[in-house]
């Protein structure tokens, strides 16, 4: 498998060297470009298609969230980090509602930016500890819960690979951790989703935030 291929966009040049450091001194990680506005950003990733595109949210030209919206849409093979100072669920919410896989704040970047580039390229979603349980875009009104919430009870296994799915491992990964096949993760997924009223993988994230199991989010 080739390396991870990475475009970085932030207007604060000491920031963005400091991620250029960062990314840089991870062997499985390639960065294929630099912008400084969100105009300049959505061009290049279209030119060099990233599997990781690391954005700011407050940037000229295109902001963050315009930018993350703009990449969805025209851009599928790029998944978004969002990488921010901004912490409250006015930024959280509507990012993770326009497609981002990752919100890691600036100052966990030193620790947790490669695991989170890591997670997002495999297919997984990133949520920074401290806005974890801002991820509740609103109440999960739709989950029927896991019991005592009267909907029909999940499975231990079922609620293990859920609470794995929203702290970004994938597939192989969960089969992995809990000794069973990546097929019968995908049957417990399907399952717990369908019991509870889940569609998306923001509605996943919502919920387990929701029940508490982010709140010591810890990736590997």
């Amino acid at each position: 498998m080739g390396r991870i291929r990475v475009v970085l966009a932030d207007d604060h040049p000491i920031v963005l060297a400091g991620i250029r450091a960062l990314l840089n001194a991870d062997p499985e990680i390639e960065l294929v470009g630099e912008a400084t506005n969100g105009g300049e950003a959505l061009p290049l990733i279209r030119s060099v298609s990233p599997e990781v595109a690391v954005v700011d949210v407050s940037m000229p030209g295109l902001n963050g969230l315009e930018l993350t919206e703009r990449v969805t849409a025209e851009c599928p093979g790029t998944k978004v980090l969002v990488l921010t100072v901004h912490e409250d669920a006015a930024y959280v919410q509507p990012l993770l509602k326009a497609g981002a896989r990752g919100y890691l704040l600036k100052r966990s970047a030193a620790e947790d930016l490669l695991r989170a580039v890591h997670a997002v390229a495999a297919g997984g979603v990133y949520l920074d500890p401290s806005v974890a349980s801002h991820a509740m875009a609103q109440p999960a009104t739709s989950a029927k819960g896991t019991g005592g919430d009267g909907g029909e009870a999940l499975s231990p296994r079922e609620a293990e690979t859920l609470r794995l799915i929203a702290q970004g491992l994938s597939n192989k990964e969960i089969a992995r951790r809990i000794n069973v096949s990546v097929k019968s993760v995908e049957t417990y997924k399907a399952r717990a989703a369908e019991k509870l009223g889940l569609r998306t993988r923001a509605e996943i994230i919502r919920y387990a935030a929701s029940h508490g199991w982010l709140d010591a989010l810890t990736l590997r």
